[in-house]
């Protein structure tokens, strides 16, 4: 299947300053984290960012909150990000098949997201170098199960490129000044 741009929305899920700094490799998730937002941004793929319990986690780390530019969080609840109404309110009126989802934590809120998503009928790509956890084995066998569960797995790379279909273009250029 390919991932067509105008079915295409990305989900980003709980980048919280509180977190962050426990989270494995988090100064290189959020190099591949900003590279993505910056590429989408380019592709005009529309985002949504949540929050899981602000007051606790803090909010949206800093380079992550710099790189989308102006936003509204939607601040959730539950782990999954389907368990609010807002963001099923959201998905159902952006009217997006594929959902490209990226976040922490890979194992916690990133996967009950992906599992409800399939189960609602969208189709989740998991954005394999932008997710982590606290834990590497955590993350990957979060990673096994949403492959299981039929989530589609890519990397931030693969994906601009696919989204962008074709060379010769300012988005393209855009792209390649990004991922280098």
């Amino acid at each position: 299947m390919r991932i067509k741009k105008e079915d295409t929305l990305a989900l980003i899920i709980d980048f919280q300053e509180r977190l962050f700094p426990f989270i494995h490799e988090n100064e290189k998730l959020t190099q591949n984290a900003v590279r993505l937002i910056q590429g989408l941004k380019a592709l005009e793929i529309k985002m949504l960012v949540t929050q899981q319990y602000t007051k606790g986690l803090g909010g949206t780390s800093k380079e992550i909150s710099d790189a989308i530019g102006k936003y509204q969080h939607i601040e959730k609840g539950s782990f999954s990000c389907c368990g609010s109404d807002e963001v099923c309110i959201s998905l159902k009126n952006l009217g997006k098949m594929n959902i490209i989802v990226f976040g922490i934590e890979s194992h916690v809120c990133v996967l009950q997201t992906v599992i409800d998503l399939i189960a609602m009928g969208y189709q989740p790509i998991l954005i394999e170098d932008c997710v982590s956890s606290r834990n590497p084995n955590d993350k990957k066998i979060a990673i096994e199960r949403m492959r299981q569960e039929g989530a589609i797995i890519s990397t931030y790379e693969s994906i601009l490129f696919e989204l962008c279909v074709v060379s010769g273009t300012d988005t393209f250029k855009a792209i390649s000044k990004i991922v280098k």
